[in-house]
C-alpha cells in the first residue's frame, strides 16, 4: 500500500485589506502638493486608506472641508479609469486610468498671470 500526501486545495488571491497609494502615485500627488503649497494655495492634507478606495484630500485650512480629493478606485479599472480629481462640492472634475493626466485639471491651477 503506497500513502499519498493530500493535494492541497487551490487558494484563491485574496482581495486586499485596503486600498493605498504605492511610492509612484505618491510621488506625483506630493509633487504637485508641494507646488501648490510653495505657491500659496495648499496648506494640509489627508489620506485615507480605505477597503474600496485610498483618498488623498487638499486643505486650504485644516478645519475646512476638502479642496480636492484625489481618489484612486481600483474597481473602477477597467472601466472609466481608477483615478479621479473631485472637487469640493462632489462634482468630478477629471478621471482617467493615468495618475499624470488626471493631476493635470489641478496643475492648471498654478497656471495664472502675471500682474
Amino acid at each position: 500500500m503506497t500513502v499519498q500526501t493530500p493535494t492541497p486545495f487551490p487558494t484563491l488571491p485574496r482581495a486586499p485589506e485596503q486600498v493605498a497609494f504605492d511610492r509612484h502615485e505618491l510621488g506625483h500627488i506630493l509633487r504637485l502638493y508641494g507646488q501648490m503649497v510653495a505657491a500659496g494655495e495648499w496648506r494640509d492634507y489627508g489620506i485615507s486608506c480605505l477597503r474600496e478606495r485610498a483618498v488623498f484630500a487638499v486643505f486650504r485650512r485644516t478645519a475646512e472641508v476638502p479642496l480636492y480629493r484625489i481618489e484612486k478606485t481600483p474597481r473602477l479599472r477597467n472601466r472609466q479609469g481608477m483615478y479621479a480629481v473631485i472637487g469640493p462640492e462632489g462634482q468630478v472634475l477629471r478621471r482617467g486610468h493615468e495618475l499624470p493626466q488626471v493631476l493635470r485639471v489641478l496643475e492648471r491651477k498654478l497656471i495664472r498671470p502675471v500682474e
